[in-house]
């Protein structure tokens, strides 16, 4: 396994080595990357990533390996060569050529000729010795052979399956389909006019190189074939690929000679073509999913990670026209404390009795910031509450509202809040997610918060497995207040899980907050092993040991201990001691098990523990004149805050329904490698209107710098 894994990686043997331990040792990824550097050589999160994902390819290829040693052991052909052939192989495409020859399938028209006893005819024509071929055939003629060409052709069926099965020919056929493939599409007359088909009108009649077409359009033109508008299919050159195949085989030129060209024709056409040119697809949609995928992995880090208002007192509105704005008042730590309903949009009109209510809310629960959801009836809602007159200053945002109906719908949203209908837990999550966007949107399947394309047609479960990892990476990367998490928050920490997560929130209500980290450890079924894994990434406010409000683990508690009595000092005099910590001699404190990583990584919390890596929210305008895509003109320059990544460019919202799109080449006037080194998501821009496509509901933008 190490060697397999060094060689995909390329990273330390000892290193790989090492973590792999730590892996079947239970360790997590959040915990191995902050806790044990000394074992690891520092690996970050992304680099134990690719160790777990090569671990498990390679204990994917070892099952199949024994399944297929079994299949063969049973058949009683499973020689010395053929054993060490498939324990050399060292990808499943390279294996599952080797068991080719051997798989057990429906029958075929080569096993009928088998059994028909042409597989002499078929060998005498592969030695290519014979001339008078058709004479020999004629031995061969019994019932079910009633003629020369029946024995000819079983013949050929019986060869094509031995060059199908050769590995030379096959890998060689791969490699043309690699690099010169081409992917060609067709539209089907008979849709082409609806509705649905003109978002794909675009790949119509489509043809790109395989290797070089973009992960976004392979996945658009995948999407527009499953949806029944286009016709799919792969090209290569024929005769090239037929001349490959005919200079391996084909020896001199005699009465074989031709029956051997037509066994290859029919091979390639029958066998070959038709079973590598979808694999080469395959390959093509594999890649174009790990490309999305990580786009979509990318967008959530950035949307999880986003600026936090913090501990303040929200008021949230969902806003809507004929149901009116759902409003909300939330105290810091996001419990409601009031909820109603205002009319100041048409049919009904009350914008002077909902500016009064808005007012004298804000007034009687000391709110400090408003949220507005950024759905239907947005723009007039922010433009309302921008004439309330404040008695205290007051901030309004404008938040996403990408996925509160999924949550709002959800059983955790029933559970928390039981006695309200959705609308309410709604604006809720508006309010909550403007607090803290990550505890919020933790609750909501990733694939529903809408910062990744083509989420439905990549590989669900890579998909899913993926932002797992980008979730618990985040929450841990943050630090969890154990004494106000929801389930769902504490389910994604360390260690914990969605079992203990439960007997974490039950403990808490039955028993009153956690004072300390010691006290974690009295949690039902939370062993030490839970323990050693969540416990630095659980915080503990006010706590008597200021420590337990750190991202230092517990383990390392004796050490800052010692380090507090050698200057004289209580540990909490320490922390925050700038000047008192460079004093610390960190190499008078390495041992066996703790080495500089570690004590660099505490001296760093110390100065300022539990800081929180995400930036500070900020309030942002849109133009006001902008409503809806008529009023865009050419040449405009306007504020827009990016809301989605993809591979091609980003979207940006401008304030209106319609997201506008900066191309890739519009992002800069250097080449871009890489979209996330000029944005980001959340980030607030300015952008040139280049070009606006009114009827396809399409804008065109540029990056101003």
């Amino acid at each position: 396994m190490i060697p397999f894994i060094t060689t995909q990686t390329k990273l330390p043997e000892q290193s790989v080595k090492n973590t792999i331990a730590l892996l079947n040792e239970d360790c997590t990824i959040p915990f191995i990357s902050r806790y044990r550097k000394e074992r690891t050589g520092n690996l970050d999160e992304v680099q134990i990533a690719e160790i777990v994902k090569f671990k498990e390819q390679f204990e994917a290829l070892e099952k199949r390996k024994k399944a297929i040693l079994k299949a063969l052991h049973e058949q009683g052909v499973l020689t010395v060569t053929l054993q060490q052939k498939i324990d050399g192989s060292q990808d499943l495409t390279t294996l599952e050529d080797v068991y080719l020859p051997y798989k057990k399938s429906r029958k075929t028209k080569a096993e009928k000729a088998r059994q028909n006893g042409l597989e002499p005819l078929a060998k005498i024509i592969m030695s290519q010795n014979a001339n008078a071929i058709e004479s020999i055939a004629n031995r061969y003629l019994k019932t079910g052979v009633n003629t020369v060409e029946d024995a000819l052709e079983g013949a050929r069926h019986i060869i094509a399956e031995w060059i199908n099965e050769r590995t030379d020919i096959r890998n060689n056929l791969r490699r043309q389909l690699g690099r010169f493939a081409i992917i060609v599409t067709k539209v089907i007359k008979t849709k082409a006019d609806t509705e649905d088909a003109q978002k794909f009108r675009d790949y119509f009649d489509w043809e790109e190189s395989l290797s070089r077409i973009p992960s976004h359009r392979l996945l658009a033109i995948l999407r527009a074939e499953k949806e029944g508008f286009i016709r799919v299919k792969i090209q290569i050159d024929k005769d090239r690929a037929l001349d490959a195949i005919e200079r391996r085989i084909i020896k001199n030129s005699n009465a074989c000679t031709e029956q051997i060209e037509i066994a290859i024709e029919d091979a390639y056409k029958r066998l070959l073509f038709p079973s590598l040119s979808k694999e080469t697809l395959q390959i093509a949609k594999e890649k174009a999913d790990e490309a999305a995928i990580s786009v979509f992995a990318k967008n959530l880090k950035q949307l999880l990670l986003g600026s936090p208002l913090g501990e303040k007192r929200v008021l949230a509105i969902d806003p809507g026209f004929r149901t009116g704005c759902k409003i909300v008042c939330l105290d810091a730590q996001g419990q409601l404390k009031y909820n109603e309903t205002i009319y100041p949009h048409p049919p009904k009109n009350d914008s002077i009795g909902a500016m009064k209510k808005i007012s004298s809310l804000a007034d009687a629960y000391k709110i400090e910031a408003i949220a507005i959801g950024n759905g239907t009836a947005s723009r007039e809602t922010e433009a309302l509450i921008r004439k309330v007159h404040f008695k205290n200053d007051v901030q309004v945002f404008v938040v996403s509202e990408a996925g509160a109906s999924i949550y709002s719908a959800s059983k955790i949203a029933r559970e928390e809040f039981p006695n309200y209908d959705i609308t309410v837990r709604g604006a809720i999550s508006i309010g909550r997610r403007l607090q803290d966007p990550l505890a919020e949107l933790v609750k909501i399947d990733a694939k529903s918060i809408g910062v990744g394309q083509y989420q439905h047609d990549v590989d669900q479960t890579k998909l899913q497995k993926q932002l797992d990892i980008v979730v618990e990476n985040c929450v841990n990367a943050v630090g969890v207040n154990i004494n106000t998490a929801s389930k769902s928050l504490l389910s994604y920490v360390s260690g914990i899980g969605t079992k203990l997560a439960e007997n974490i929130f039950d403990y808490r209500n039955e028993n009153g907050v956690f004072t300390s980290r010691d006290t974690i450890e009295s949690v039902p079924r939370l062993g030490g092993k839970a323990f050693e894994q969540g416990a630095a990434f659980l915080r503990i406010k006010d706590a008597k040991n200021p420590l337990d409000d750190s991202a230092v683990h517990p383990e390392s508690y004796t050490i800052v201990t010692k380090m507090a009595k050698d200057l004289g000092e209580s540990v909490s005099n320490i922390i925050g001691n700038k000047t008192l910590l460079q004093k610390i001699n960190l190499d008078t404190y390495c041992t066996d098990d703790v080495g500089l990583p570690t004590l660099q990584d505490i001296i760093k919390e110390l100065e300022k523990p539990g800081l929180d890596i995400r930036e500070q929210a900020k309030v942002f305008t849109f133009n006001k004149n902008i409503k809806t895509i008529t009023d865009l003109q050419e040449g405009q320059l306007l504020p827009g805050i990016v809301n989605n990544i993809t591979n091609f460019g980003c979207f940006v919202d401008i304030g209106i329904k319609e997201s506008g799109l900066i191309h890739v080449s519009n992002l800069s006037d250097a080449f871009v490698k890489d979209v996330n080194e000029h944005v980001h998501l959340h980030q607030q821009v300015i952008v040139k209107v280049l070009q606006i496509d009114a009827p396809r509901k399409r804008i065109q933008l540029k990056l101003h710098k």
